[in-house]
Order: C-alpha cells, then sequence, then structure tokens
C-alpha cells in the first residue's frame, strides 16, 4: 500500500528544472508582471496618457489624504511640490521640482508604490495624469497639458543635471574589491552631525 501510494505522489509530482532540478522557469505573463521598471529614456513605459486635469482628481481621490490637495504635504507626509531654491538650506525640502532627479523616477515609484495601501492598483493612464499634474504643481508644465509616452522624454525635471555619476567605482580599492581595513585616513574628524535623531555624540561624550 506504501509503495503504491510513493508511486502516485511521484507520478503527480511537477517538472522541475534548473541545474538544483528546483523550480521552474517562469512564464511571460509572470515576467510581465515584474518588467515594470521605467527608465530616463522612456524604455519601460507602457502605452497611456493623462492631462493635468485628470490628475487632479485622482489625486484628490487617492493621494490628497496624506499629500495635500496641491501636494503640499499633511502632517508628516512627504511634500511633493515647491522646495525650489531650499537644498542648500539648514532644512532643504526635497520635492519632484526641487530635487528628484528624473520623470522617470516619479513614475516608477507611483506605479511600484501608490496610492498608499493600494499599491499597484493604478493603470498606467492614472499614472500619467497624476505625474502631469505633480509637474503642474512644480510649475513645469503648463494646466492644459497632457503626458504620455510620445513626449514623456522631452520633460526635464529642474534638478536633473545636479545628479552624476558615482566615481567611487574608479578608485583603486573599489576596482580591486579590496576595502582599506587600517590607517586609512590620517585624521579623522567629525564634519555633520545627525540633526534630526541627534544620535551623534558630542566631543565631551
Amino acid at each position: 500500500m506504501a509503495a503504491i501510494m510513493l508511486a502516485g505522489l511521484i507520478g503527480a509530482a511537477p517538472v522541475l528544472a534548473g541545474e538544483f532540478s528546483l523550480g521552474r522557469p517562469a512564464t511571460p505573463a509572470e515576467i510581465a508582471g515584474w518588467d515594470i521598471d521605467v527608465r530616463p529614456d522612456g524604455q519601460g513605459l507602457p502605452s497611456g496618457k493623462g492631462n493635468v486635469a485628470m490628475g487632479e482628481a485622482i489625486f484628490a481621490d487617492k493621494c490628497a489624504s496624506c499629500h495635500g490637495d496641491f501636494a503640499e504635504g499633511v502632517g508628516r507626509w512627504p511634500v511633493l511640490a515647491g522646495g525650489q531654491g531650499t537644498l542648500k538650506a539648514a532644512r532643504p525640502v526635497k520635492t519632484v521640482g526641487s530635487y528628484w532627479p528624473y520623470l522617470s523616477t516619479l513614475f516608477d515609484f507611483i506605479t511600484r508604490a501608490k496610492p498608499f495601501g493600494d499599491a499597484k492598483s493604478l493603470k498606467p493612464d492614472e499614472v500619467y495624469a497624476i505625474a502631469a499634474f505633480l509637474l503642474h504643481m512644480n510649475d513645469i508644465v503648463d494646466a492644459d497639458f497632457e503626458l504620455s509616452r510620445q513626449n514623456f522624454t522631452s520633460i526635464s525635471l529642474p534638478n536633473e543635471a545636479n545628479f552624476i555619476d558615482d566615481p567611487r567605482p574608479d578608485t583603486p580599492t573599489l576596482v580591486e574589491r579590496v576595502p582599506c581595513m587600517k590607517d586609512c585616513k590620517a585624521n579623522v574628524e567629525i564634519t555633520m552631525r545627525a540633526r534630526t535623531l541627534n544620535v551623534t555624540p558630542a566631543a565631551s561624550e
């Protein structure tokens, strides 16, 4: 009886693949469900379009409870508009218009993470519309603007030029993958303190 049951289980087992005979290749539909990243050059953008007015209505319904009717932020939720010229201030206001590097950053984040509590529920047209509304709230486009895959790459965010390639991979230690473990710097001093959390010990402590 046990032998019959074992034979039945073996016969019902799925076909396994791979070097360790575990799992199976992902189906095209499964891959499509995860392959949603959008790049600054527009690669990965879905078909669709949305204008500022449409985005304002969606934002009011799905986003304003946290981010405010005009993307000004509510309580401790992030401010998404304004802040231009504050990045060198003691308390910089990092918004889509003052800090974010690329429109694709905004589009990708909305697609993946919004609205709060119901992530990935927005249709492409809704994401385009919300992005258009936020661009307008940051004085980047006019009130009648419509965002689509066709004109997406024509929009540059104000702070894009201040994001540069990280030069550190060109340093010998990182190229060689050998971290410095001793006498790495001649003089170690505190140059900045964690203001918000106040976790940096004072000099006398």
